[in-house]
């Protein structure tokens, strides 16, 4: 055996993107203009059901390299970057992953997706990108005389089977690309949480029966009942009954490293994080969370109605959280209320009693009178 043999880096499952984004969309036929014009008036429309991005190339031939990143931040929020760096797909993913489509130029950079806008006058541009064109989406007539031209024909036999629009049916045009928003929704997971400590219990809280039955079996239940596939998050090592497990890789987090392990074991799902102290949630709450569920923020999460500040550990994380969570760990900082309090995030109030913790001998005799009756 050759000890000296190179051996491969860790094998982790990705998530999935396509060139620049998990989700993007080239736009191209036409000249640039009409393409920013488009995208500005699809984002308009769009604004309120995701997070739209747009990467162009600069038109401009008079700007210099320069020597030094700034960063100009306005007080109505927007924030002008001029940085020292060349474009790489790696950390454009990075960059853009908190976007539900981004919008491409496809005169400068190739989309994995496109929209097809029929111009006459950019005939000769377009048969030069024809190996762009590899997944049309739909096609868009620039004005009544444009018509497919004969290479299309020639290379796309099936073309004219392709949905085509007028450019000025911008409510039905806008209307498919949030359909295909939609189709990259990530599919929930449930992930209940039982590799606490329960250092002020005395026990293991995932074991104290509320309801007739150890509470991580009816937490698991509860999620499952709402058609949730459903992990336990158990400490490294940590055996368990339940069959579905995803073992904490992220050592001595708590709760925060739990939510990063699960995403490390699938980032392309949504995961619904459940605590077991929480035995006052039930399905009413589930539904009332994965209803209002918003895809478009990092995450969903539920607020006592007279409590300042929200419940981390009943909450829909988006796959685009994950890199977030990492660089606040990168930072220090490992508490997931501090991620949540500052990402843009969706709060459903509740009243504070379904989303009560507990935490000691006391509590749990007290609540279990309550649910008891």
């Amino acid at each position: 055996m050759d000890v000296n043999k190179h051996q491969k880096h860790t094998k982790l499952k990705r998530r999935e993107n396509e060139n620049f984004a998990p989700n993007e969309i080239a736009i191209l036929g036409t000249k640039c203009s009409i393409i920013a014009d488009f995208v500005q008036k699809m984002s308009k429309k769009l604004q309120n059901q995701a997070k739209i991005g747009y990467l162009d190339a600069s038109h401009s031939e008079t700007v210099d390299r320069p020597n030094y990143d700034s960063f100009v931040f306005h007080q109505s929020g927007n924030l002008d970057t001029s940085q020292k760096t060349e474009i790489n797909l790696y950390n454009e993913r990075i960059r853009f992953s908190q976007h539900d489509l981004l919008f491409i130029n496809g005169n400068h950079y190739q989309g994995e997706k496109q929209i097809l806008i029929l111009d006459n006058k950019k005939k000769d541009s377009l048969k030069k990108r024809l190996d762009q064109l590899t997944r049309i989406q739909f096609i868009i007539k620039l004005n009544d005389e444009s018509d497919y031209f004969d290479f299309l024909l020639e290379k796309f036999p099936h073309i004219r089977n392709i949905k085509i629009y007028s450019i000025a049916e911008e409510d039905a045009i806008a209307k498919h690309i949030n359909n295909l928003i939609q189709e990259k929704i990530a599919p929930i997971n449930g992930l209940v949480l039982a590799g606490g400590k329960s250092t002020r219990m005395g026990k293991d809280k995932t074991q104290l029966n509320y309801h007739g039955k150890p509470q991580l079996h009816h937490a698991v239940q509860l999620l499952e009942r709402n058609l949730l596939n459903t992990y336990i998050s158990v400490a490294n090592g940590m055996a368990s009954e339940i069959d579905q497990t995803i073992d904490d890789k992220f050592i001595g987090l708590g709760a925060f490293g739990a939510i990063c392990s699960a995403f490390q074991y699938n980032p392309n799902k949504a995961w619904l994080v459940f605590a077991s102290d929480l035995p006052f949630v039930n399905t009413e709450v589930i539904q009332l969370l994965l209803k209002h569920r918003n895809p478009s923020k990092i995450a969903t999460t539920l607020k006592g109605k007279s409590k300042p500040f929200v419940e981390p550990l009943i909450t829909i994380y988006e796959p685009k959280a994950y890199p977030i969570l990492l660089s606040y760990l990168a930072q220090g900082y490992t508490c997931p209320r501090k991620v949540l309090l500052n990402s843009e995030i969706e709060i459903i109030e509740v009243d504070d009693h379904l989303i009560r913790n507990i935490n000691t001998p006391e509590e749990y005799q007290q609540a279990k009178k309550e649910i008891d009756g």
